[in-house]
């Protein structure tokens, strides 16, 4: 294990100086004697013979007894290097301590005939004080090479060396108003210890934070690893909570394209979304989306969680124009005044429906787009599941409507915005986008001059009604957190990750493809709640108790990404994989759509409602070696 140079530190919890700290300890011995003799030069002219013996009579004790106070007091656990502001209030604390002792014990249990005198014991206090602190400022002087014995502000450890790590140490020094002062880096990259960047010394891996936080405990801690996994932003954030100290992080890499030079304005609470497991996926999207630059797109549902990061993200690859779908007002505007804010020009944003199909038309008519991604659509499983005559319009029948309207409109690429919700069709929410990746894969085959094609994926993480903002309220109301089965599991993946492979998966993408996402081993959700308050600071069983309340309707124990007849063919990149399975026979599926629909109309519900999971559930296709197959 990493770190080891670090172990003796932990003889310190039993407050007794580790082997290694014995120089600190005779150093400090050595002014408690200079001080003490000092003061009784200070305080005679001429030192009588009285005092002469009084002081060679107490001199050993009055020694012992300053080291013991400053062994109980913690002196020997902090780093020299380091000293700091910190620990020029605690000799304070501890050489006022030392002083009181030794009047008492010389009150109590006088060597000889006299007492020491007052006026000794304040000159004493003055002397033991300068001394130590000298003695430790002009050690971290000579270790260090600089003058921050008194900073400016708080304290900051800074994690990862990188260049974040050096643009937020440079900014911390030169800026004066943030009263911030970096005195210590940590990077795990053994190439860079004993390096300085902007003159602060990398010392120490992630691997020694818990002793190093010990040793020399800062007033706060960021990390600036933009790229790190979460199971290294998890060791930096347990250390820190063992040792309580705070800690910030700047946020992953999606979030820093913006391109703004002041990371410090970056910095945040740490989030659970930084500490799952998962290492990011790393895609040059300007490669990867340029075939959007100089485009016309649509973004349908483009005020939800997924939909606005796609106009984000697409916004910064310079589209000619870029129209916005959205029928919920509150959330198009905000991604309206985002994209104002930021000056992003040619944007269209329309408050309509899907579901009106005469709308759709006139607004492609307008916008003549290129590519769709067609985000919008009813996502929550038990609602579906008490409504799902909703999943069913909103979700298929709008899909299938727009799709042809795309189609008989030029589009040349149309991407839909899936889940893994269909590959287990038996729920309202399930059959609507297993159908709706019916209708991608049979329109493919009609109209081959769109390309037509789906990603599927997980939960993503903080998007609108899932389990993290979830969790957050209920923690911020002092509980308790609900967790339908403990041993339930999921699938996560951050928005930003999410929304960049589904623009990759729209460049690369073959008509009729189905993409998968990568998401990773599945995070149990029991765990996830137990993280997530910690995180907030309090104590899962202690501050906020964890319940188990009961799946909800529809809600399975565990998902998968794909179905059995599916085979997984990997891509050019190692996060996106491609769904290989039989094609699905076009004309059957328009017959059983236009039967629901029909349905529909007739008022027949229960009629309408058994071709829908009988269609999602029994597709006819082709199997992959030729002859056609219906399950």
């Amino acid at each position: 294990m990493q770190g080891n140079r670090y172990a003796p530190i932990m003889i310190a919890d039993m407050r007794f100086p580790s082997w290694h700290r014995l120089g600190h300890l005779a150093a400090d011995a050595a002014v408690a004697a200079a001080a003490w003799w000092l003061a009784f030069q200070l305080r005679f002219d001429v030192v009588p013979i009285w005092a002469n013996t009084l002081f060679w009579a107490t001199l050993p004790w009055v020694v012992v007894l300053t080291v013991a106070v400053f062994v109980l007091n913690g002196l020997y656990t902090r780093w020299w290097r380091y000293v700091s502001l910190r620990d020029v209030r605690l000799l304070l604390r501890a050489s006022l301590i030392a002083v009181v002792v030794v009047a008492l014990y010389a009150n109590l249990f006088p060597p000889v005939a006299a007492t020491p005198p007052r006026g000794v014991l304040v000159i004493y206090f003055l002397l033991l004080l300068l001394g130590t602190v000298g003695v430790r400022a002009i050690a971290r002087t000579i270790l260090e090479g600089r003058g921050t014995l008194f900073p400016r502000g708080r304290e900051v450890l800074v994690v990862g060396a990188g260049d974040a790590g050096s643009v937020i140490v440079r900014e911390m020094l030169a800026n004066r108003s943030l009263r911030m002062t970096p005195i210590r880096l940590c990077d795990d990259d053994p190439r860079k210890q004993g390096m300085r960047l902007h003159g602060v010394k990398v010392d120490g891996t992630t691997h020694d934070l818990a002793a190093i936080l010990k040793a020399s405990p800062p007033d706060e801690v960021v990390i600036a690893m933009p790229g790190a996994d979460g199971t290294a932003r998890q060791r930096v954030v347990d250390a820190c909570r063992r040792a309580g100290v705070p800690v910030k992080t700047l946020p992953g890499l999606y979030d820093l394209l913006d391109g703004d030079p002041n990371l410090l304005r970056r910095l945040r609470e740490v989030r659970v979304e930084d500490i799952l497991g998962r290492q990011p996926v790393n895609l040059d999207l300007a490669s990867m989306g340029g075939y959007l630059a100089g485009q016309s797109v649509v973004v349908t549902g483009a005020g939800g969680s997924i939909g606005s990061e796609l106009v984000r993200q697409i916004s910064r690859l310079s589209p000619a124009r870029l129209t916005l779908i959205d029928h919920a007002e509150d959330n198009l505007f905000e991604i309206d005044q985002w994209l104002r804010e930021h000056e992003i020009a040619n944007v269209v944003s329309c408050v309509a429906d899907v579901k009106d199909s005469d709308r759709m038309r006139k607004i492609l008519a307008e916008a003549k787009p290129s590519v769709i991604f067609h985000a919008a659509a009813y996502k929550h499983v038990p609602l579906m599941e008490a409504n799902p005559f909703s999943a069913l319009r909103n979700n298929v029948i709008a899909t299938r409507a727009l799709a042809e309207i795309a189609a008989h409109a030029g589009v040349e690429r149309f991407v839909l915005v899936s889940t893994d919700k269909a590959v287990i069709s038996e729920t309202a929410m399930g059959a609507s986008k297993a159908l709706c990746e019916y209708v991608v894969e049979a329109e493919a085959q009609q109209h081959p001059d769109t390309r037509f094609m789906a990603v599927r994926f997980g939960n993503v993480l903080g998007s609108s009604g899932s389990v993290i903002p979830t969790f957050r309220r209920q923690i911020d109301e002092g509980g308790p957190v609900t967790v339908t089965d403990p041993e339930m599991t999921r699938f996560f993946m951050t928005i930003p990750e999410a929304v960049q492979l589904i623009v990759q998966a729209g460049g690369v993408g073959q008509s009729g493809d189905v993409f998968v996402l990568d998401m990773g081993d599945p995070v149990k959700i029991w765990d996830l709640a137990h993280d997530m308050i910690r995180l907030m600071g309090r104590e899962p069983g202690k501050d906020i108790e964890v319940v188990v309340i009961g799946r909800r309707p529809g809600e399975q124990l565990h998902e998968r990404l794909f179905s059995d007849d599916e085979s997984v063919e990997r891509t050019h990149h190692d996060k996106l994989m491609r769904a290989r399975r039989g094609r699905i026979e076009a004309a059957w599926l328009s017959k059983r759509l236009d039967a629901i629909e029909l349905a529909l109309d007739r008022g027949a519900d229960e009629e309408a409602l058994q071709l829908y999971f009988d269609a999602a559930q029994s597709p006819l296709r082709e199997s992959i070696a030729g002859p056609r197959v219906e399950r």
